[in-house]
């Protein structure tokens, strides 16, 4: 389970603490799939059903991708591609497609509408043999939907009538414009279920299959989130899920409105992304609601750095580290000094990282910066798991005590619409 710290937010709370009668309530409404859009919690099940279900057909189908194809191209935005970018970014590398292995390399399309983008990933492509994995619930969404043409068309010019073993859809169980499309064709289909949201999707086949492609064991993976979804039910104050919400919802009412996600490891870029969505979508609604933002250090320390220590005092920040597992790597020692670095020659940069870290978090909570510090203790499928479900539940509690739905978002259709109509859509 996760490792949860607020002893750099304690002195911030006042004489009052969090509100856990609240969180207990959100906690309760949350497993009677009583509380507002209670049709959308199917992902507390969702690993077990995975493991039982869909992890042979998953594992065999990235099997069958990793055979025929030297790249993938995995079409989706959000939800859509966000939770399986941020577990290969985190658990392969952030320069996946650079570094030599025996998977293919992966690209992900449909989250914008640059030309540019979509251009750059035809030519780093090429003539080599590719895949498509389309995910979308309805098929319905621009961006995702106009990149699936270019690519299922460039697929058809290279392959033919064999194209469509070469196209893979997630999406809908019985309806939808994707789904209509994939049964028609004959494409391999597998399923966004229908009792989950697209941010609380990542451990279905929307993000297991690129995941597995990609080399990661999605069965650790599931196997771990099955014990943590099953550890994350504690109804205790005990439960880390508990007081990171109530902390988070407390700091909230005392007018800390920003919340920022730091990581000292580059390959935590868009796990943070993933968190962002979740959080943000899940949260920011009515009028209220924690601003989700992220930052990567050290190196935002000389970027953001200045702000965060003597900004305006509307902030809170969140450490993610991992405790064991770095790799070994010593600073070397030099003849003659010339840079003055040989004090700390023979050095792990693991711990020098962990000692910037404890002078960083010193001096932002000195400034008025409350720091809540969560930890794993491994870079891998089980730490992935962990960080997954402690978040995913502890946005749903933390919603639920701030009064909205966690599962909509009807702001997100606002933009859709007035896009639609500009472009002429009937």
């Amino acid at each position: 389970m996760v490792k949860l710290d607020l002893s750099g937010a304690q002195d911030f709370f006042g004489a009052i603490g969090p509100d856990y009668a609240k969180i207990s309530d959100a906690h309760r409404k949350l497993f009677a799939h009583s509380g507002e859009g209670s049709e959308y919690t199917g992902w507390m099940e969702l690993p077990a059903r995975v493991l039982e279900n869909e992890l042979k057909a998953i594992s065999a189908c990235a099997a069958k991708i990793r055979s025929g194809s030297q790249a993938l191209v995995v079409i989706g935005i959000g939800g859509s591609y966000l939770g399986a970018r941020a577990a290969i970014d985190l658990l392969r590398s952030p320069n996946y497609n650079l570094i030599k292995k025996d998977t293919p390399d992966i690209f992900f399309m449909g989250n914008g509408l640059s030309s540019a983008a979509i251009g750059e990933t035809i030519a780093l492509i090429g003539d080599r043999d590719f895949s498509v994995n389309v995910i979308s619930k309805s098929g319905g969404t621009l961006e995702p939907a106009l990149s699936f043409r270019v690519f299922k068309s460039l697929l058809e010019k290279k392959y033919g009538s064999a194209a469509k073993k070469r196209i893979f859809a997630t999406t809908d169980e019985k309806k939808g414009l994707l789904h209509d499309m994939a049964a028609g064709a004959g494409w391999e289909r597998f399923t966004v279920p229908e009792d989950v949201g697209g941010r609380f999707s990542v451990l279905s086949a929307v993000g297991l299959l690129p995941m597995a492609v990609a080399g990661i064991d999605i069965e650790r993976v599931i196997r771990a989130a099955v014990s943590e979804m099953h550890d994350l039910d504690l109804r205790s104050v005990e439960n880390p899920a508990w007081r990171y919400a109530g902390t988070r919802q407390h700091l909230y009412m005392n007018g800390r409105s920003i919340e920022i996600l730091a990581s000292y490891e580059p390959s935590f870029r868009f796990m943070a992304e993933w968190w962002k969505q979740l959080f943000g979508e899940s949260e920011g609604k009515n009028g209220i609601g924690i601003f989700p933002a992220s930052v990567e250090y050290t190196a935002d320390l000389h970027a953001m750095g200045q702000y965060v220590q003597d900004g305006p005092r509307r902030l809170i920040e969140t450490v993610v580290s991992f405790e064991n597992g770095a790799r070994s790597l010593k600073v070397p020692f030099e003849l003659g000094d010339r840079d003055k670095l040989n004090y700390l020659a023979g050095r792990e940069f693991s711990d020098i990282a962990a000692l910037a870290a404890r002078a960083v978090a010193s001096a932002h909570i000195k400034g008025e910066v409350p720091n809540i510090s969560i930890s794993v203790p491994e870079r891998n499928e089980e730490g992935f798991a962990a960080l997954v479900c402690f978040f995913e539940m502890s946005c749903a509690l933390s919603a639920y005590a701030s009064g909205v739905n966690p599962f909509d978002q009807p702001g997100v259709e606002a933009y859709k619409s007035n896009m639609f109509r500009l472009l002429g859509r009937q």
